[in-house]
């Protein structure tokens, strides 16, 4: 990117309420067949139309064509029974019905690959895509052929490594794996979590990113944050594997977390997009409230490696909500943009 502070987002946008029940993480669709394949075409539209009214620089399709991001990527691979389902607990925070591994994994064809190239046909702007990382689909799901995370995580870094070059090849310029696993499970990050990371963008020429949040703005997760006391220090047991790594962008939280500033440190020289919307709060942030995040995280990031974001998805947010974020997003990356350039 030549544009100094480019901004972007997590990754999903509400989705409009002749599509999906509005305001909900995992909801239904309301249209079937044909008219579902149209109603998500234009879904996307709409979204990139938003982004572009209020002036984002790197794009996506606002996860319109899925119901989860997950759940949707894994719905198209072979060995994952979705009948069979088991209780398991999600990032030891909340239990959930699961589908089942009963056989080898694969994936026989492209699932967002012509997503990805309807958007592309929108827009000349930079398209950033995400997909959920090897750790966070593992723990999504019970297991009951590989019998071993690390085994089951090579596996669909593999998997994802097939959609991921399809992606660039469809004219995807930032590809982002989803890993929120990798603010809890410290000792796998580490052991072999960043390994099956770097195994999902291998080959890739186009930029990669990691996103690690703190979750939607759900109750399950806005009660786990309390648990987490006066200072978040997650970040820094996953941050110096993540330095080292070839991902070429990491996405974090930041605005109204309690993540101390300074461990960005952790993670100079990379690129980072710095959350800078609260997506567990219906209260639009100003753009001076945006400016100040940026400001704090420039005293760690470079300017031209800051990437003004937001925290996470913002799904379950109201679209006349998420529109004014957005807004204010742009608008406070401008503030500081100006500030740097002396104007």
């Amino acid at each position: 990117m030549k544009r100094l502070l480019p901004t972007s987002t997590a990754g999903s946008l509400p989705k409009p309420s002749w599509l999906a029940e509005p305001e909900k993480l995992w909801s239904l669709w309301k249209l079937q067949d044909s008219e579902l394949i149209d109603g998500k075409q234009d879904a996307l539209r709409l979204a990139l139309q938003e982004q572009q009214q209020a002036g984002i620089d790197i794009v996506s399709d606002g996860e319109q064509t899925r119901q989860h991001f997950v759940t949707t990527f894994i719905e198209h691979l072979n060995g994952v029974d979705f009948e069979k389902r088991e209780t398991v607990r999600i990032r030891n925070r909340y239990d959930a019905s699961v589908p089942t591994v009963v056989g080898a994994v694969s994936r026989q064809q492209p699932v967002f690959v012509d997503d990805a190239r309807f958007l592309r046909s929108l827009t000349d702007q930079p398209i950033k895509w995400a997909l959920p990382g090897p750790m966070t689909m593992i723990d999504t799901l019970y297991d009951a052929h590989y019998k071993s995370r690390e085994k089951l995580a090579w596996e669909f870094a593999k998997i994802l490594n097939e959609e991921a070059k399809e992606l660039e090849a469809a004219g995807v310029d930032i590809i982002q794996f989803d890993e929120p696993a990798f603010n809890v499970f410290f000792d796998e990050v580490n052991d072999w979590g960043v390994a099956t990371l770097e195994r999902a963008l291998e080959g890739l020429k186009c930029e990669t990113a990691v996103h690690i949040c703190y979750g939607y703005g759900i109750k399950a997760n806005t009660e786990w944050k309390k648990t987490l006391g006066s200072e978040w220090r997650q970040y820094e047991e996953a941050f110096p594997k993540l330095q080292q790594s070839k991902i070429d962008i990491i996405s974090l939280e930041c605005h109204n977390s309690r993540v101390p500033i300074d461990l960005l440190e952790l993670i100079r020289g990379k690129k980072v997009m710095v959350g800078a919307i609260d997506v567990a709060t219906n209260s639009i942030e100003t753009p001076e409230e945006v400016a100040d995040t940026l400001r704090k995280a420039l005293q760690f990031v470079d300017a031209d490696k800051l990437y003004p974001s937001t925290n996470c998805g913002m799904t379950p947010l109201s679209r006349q909500v998420a529109r004014g974020k957005l807004n204010a997003l742009s608008a406070g990356a401008e503030i500081v943009r100006k500030e740097l350039l002396g104007k």
